[in-house]
């Protein structure tokens, strides 16, 4: 009889077990749910400021290098 117990204790065990483990990856998926969301959000935004960036006009200010250096040098 006391066989019978521990088996029928051990599978009640097994169970909850299982069970923690069906919640927690259900948990971590929609974890990755939601950040596949924010990646695709940001990727969204980084083409929208590359493609920004390409429709700049080049600026009208020479670069310190160009620069001629002041009369009082």
């Amino acid at each position: 009889m006391q066989n019978k117990e521990t088996l029928e204790q051990r599978i009640a065990e097994l169970e909850m077990k299982t069970t923690f483990q069906e919640k927690l990856l259900d948990e971590l998926n929609q974890v990755i749910v939601e950040q596949q969301f924010a990646i695709d959000k940001i990727h969204v935004q980084l083409r929208y400021l590359v493609n920004k960036f390409k429709d700049m006009q080049p600026s009208n200010i020479a670069s310190q290098a160009e620069e001629t250096p002041p009369p009082h040098y």
